[in-house]
């Protein structure tokens, strides 16, 4: 007996939705919140300087290792002297503040 499996026509690639983009766009707009280039702000972890703000899905994926990852940030402690730059994905909250002008003062807070 011959039991054949019926493949179905590849599908045309589909052209993207675009309120579900805008939609996409928001979420990661809210996500990153007021982190651009050169912004410094604050959490519970310390002060860091947004270095570059990657929104290529693949690079920020790659980055992070993270399969769903949508956008990354490439930031500097700026309370660590000779700190490295280190990739990061987590979303703004109510805990992080931007730092006025840039001027960190006082040591890493806990």
């Amino acid at each position: 007996m011959n039991v054949s499996i019926a493949q179905q026509p590849a599908a045309a690639a589909a052209e993207p939705d675009p309120v579900a983009l805008e939609g996409l766009r928001r979420v990661v707009d809210e996500q990153i919140g007021p982190r651009q280039p050169g912004a410094i702000y604050r959490n519970v972890d310390g002060a860091f300087e947004v270095l570059e703000l990657v929104r290529d899905p693949e690079r920020a994926r790659a980055l992070l290792g993270r399969r769903s990852a949508q956008w990354a940030l490439i930031v500097k402690d700026v309370l660590r002297p000779g700190a490295e730059s280190f990739a990061i994905g987590s979303a703004w909250t109510t805990s992080d503040h931007l730092v006025p002008d840039g001027r960190v003062t006082g040591s890493r807070p806990r």
